[in-house]
This record gives structure tokens, C-alpha cells and sequence, in this order.
């Protein structure tokens, strides 16, 4: 699904909004969630699943081209855990 997809669902939801309407909607929630995530909040969407920042810790890994040791520096991620309706929807 691509963003003109749920654009198109949000106009079709709303009886024929304008699509300027449905994409600042959308900008305005994603903006929204983006910004939550990475001030270290989590986002619950319910029906849908979770959004929460993880940080990584630094370790050891190893060049592929030399073989050489080097230290790979701690990084921040999100992990997202599916609810548990959208984990018996995609199951069948």
C-alpha cells in the first residue's frame, strides 16, 4: 500500500474529501508519530500494534574486506510489535 492508497481510502472514508484535506491529515499523523518516536516515546495504535524507540548497544564486529576488528558504535532503532488483531488477521 502507498501513500496515494490511504489517501484515496481517507477521501472514500470521508465522503470525497479533497485530496489536499486527506494528504495533511495523514502528513499531520505521521509527522506526528515520527516525532513521538524519536523524542523516545511510545505510539499504541490499537487494532494495529506499537511503535517504540530501542537503543542498540555497541559491540564488536568485524570488517568483511580485511577481517580486521572494529567497534561498531551504539545506535537507536524502532521496534514494532504487531497487535494481536493484526497478527490473527494475517494468520487466517
Amino acid at each position: 500500500m502507498k501513500r496515494s492508497d490511504i489517501i484515496r481510502t481517507i477521501q472514500v472514508q470521508f465522503n470525497r474529501m479533497r485530496t489536499t484535506d486527506a494528504a495533511a491529515i495523514l502528513d499531520a499523523v505521521s509527522d506526528y508519530a515520527i516525532e513521538s518516536v524519536a523524542n523516545g516515546n511510545r505510539i499504541e495504535i490499537r487494532g494495529f500494534g506499537t511503535f517504540q524507540p530501542r537503543t542498540r548497544a555497541a559491540k564488536v564486529g568485524y570488517n568483511p574486506s580485511s577481517g580486521e576488528k572494529m567497534t561498531l558504535a551504539p545506535g537507536k532503532t524502532v521496534l514494532f510489535k504487531p497487535s494481536r488483531e493484526l497478527t490473527k488477521k494475517m494468520n487466517g
